[in-house]
């Protein structure tokens, strides 16, 4: 089993930035974030493996930055250059072997 403890997500302006963190209970291979917007499916947002690799979708490449502390069993996700279509509940994801974990999900709003 294991726990994810988000934090990070708020209120912020287009063209602002937030970052999110996620600590987890135990270490893990892979960590990553997912994000669900109102009415719509929940979908990759980024992904990264303990020696680094990793993977973004199309729509934030180049904005959002995912990093992770394996010291502290913590992944980041750094996200600037916010758009009005970022407005999501964003969530921390954990895979260990086939099992999946999820955070309880942090709100991202982005409004002026």
């Amino acid at each position: 089993q294991v726990q994810l403890v988000e934090s990070g997500g708020g209120l912020v302006q287009p063209g602002g930035s937030l970052r999110l963190s996620c600590a987890a209970s135990t270490s893990v291979f892979r960590m990553g974030w997912y994000r669900q917007a109102p009415g719509k499916e929940r979908e990759l947002v980024a992904t990264i493996t303990s020696p680094g690799t990793t993977n973004y979708a199309r729509s934030v490449a180049g904005r959002f930055t995912i990093s992770r502390d394996n010291a502290k069993n913590t992944v980041y996700l750094q996200m600037v250059s916010l758009k009005v279509e970022d407005t999501a509940v964003y969530y921390c994801n954990a895979l260990m072997g086939i099992v999946t974990y999820w955070g309880q999900g942090t709100q991202v709003t982005v409004s002026s």
